[in-house]
C-alpha cells in the first residue's frame, strides 16, 4: 500500500537551472544603459546652450536676467571648472588639461561599468559627471577652451562663470557624497544581482 501510494505521487520537478553568467551580465548592462541617457541629455543640453551663447552674445559681455543676481555672460575658459588652472593660451597647459580630463573620464567610465545596476543614486551621479566631463573635454579638443555663460551674484560677490557641464559635474559630485552616507546594502555583482550572505 505504501509503495503504491509513493508510486502514484507526483514526481518532484527538477530544479530550474540558473541563467548563464553571460545572460545575467547582458541584462545588468541593459538596465544600466538607460542611465547613459542622462549623460546624453547633459551633453546635448550643454553643447546646445554653448552654441546659442556663442551665436547671440558677444564674447566678454553679459546680459542681466535678474539684475544683481543672475546674468548670462560669454567668456572663454582655458582652465578646468569655474576657470581654475587656466592655461592662458599655453599649448602645453592645454595638453595637460586634456590629458587630465581624459584620465578622469576613463576613471568615471570604469566606476560606472563596475557599479551594480541596483545602485540607482550612484549611477545617476556617475552619469551626470560623465556627461559633464565629456561636454567640457569635447570643447577643449575642438576649440582649445570651454564656453562659460552662467554668472551668479551674491551681493557684491559673484561666483566664477560656469556652464551646464559644470552644473552636472557639481550635482553629480554632491550625489556621490550623499550616496557615501547611505547604509551599506547587501553585496552584489556589477550586474545588480545580490549575493546571498
Amino acid at each position: 500500500m505504501e509503495t503504491d501510494a509513493a508510486m502514484s505521487a507526483d514526481p518532484v520537478p527538477p530544479p530550474v537551472p540558473a541563467p548563464p553568467p553571460t545572460a545575467t551580465a547582458h541584462r545588468g548592462m541593459a538596465r544600466k544603459a538607460r542611465y547613459l541617457l542622462v549623460s546624453l541629455a547633459v551633453l546635448a543640453l550643454d553643447q546646445w546652450t554653448k552654441w546659442l551663447v556663442e551665436l547671440h552674445l558677444p564674447e566678454l559681455t553679459s546680459q542681466p536676467v535678474i539684475p544683481g543676481v543672475f546674468h548670462l555672460s560669454h567668456v572663454r575658459n582655458t582652465g578646468v571648472a569655474f576657470g581654475m588652472l587656466a592655461a592662458h593660451g599655453a599649448s602645453g597647459g592645454m595638453i595637460w588639461l586634456i590629458l587630465l580630463g581624459a584620465s578622469a573620464l576613463t576613471v568615471i567610465a570604469w566606476f560606472f561599468w563596475r557599479t551594480p545596476a541596483n545602485e540607482r543614486l550612484l549611477l545617476v551621479a556617475l552619469a551626470l559627471v560623465l556627461g559633464g566631463a565629456v561636454g567640457n573635454l569635447l570643447d577643449r579638443l575642438v576649440s582649445g577652451g570651454v564656453t562659460d555663460f552662467l554668472l551668479v551674484y551674491l551681493g557684491s560677490y559673484h561666483w566664477p562663470d560656469f556652464n551646464v557641464a559644470d552644473m552636472a559635474i557639481s550635482i553629480g559630485l554632491v550625489l556621490l557624497v550623499l550616496d557615501s552616507f547611505r547604509s551599506p546594502t547587501r553585496p552584489s555583482t556589477p550586474d545588480g544581482v545580490e549575493v546571498a550572505t
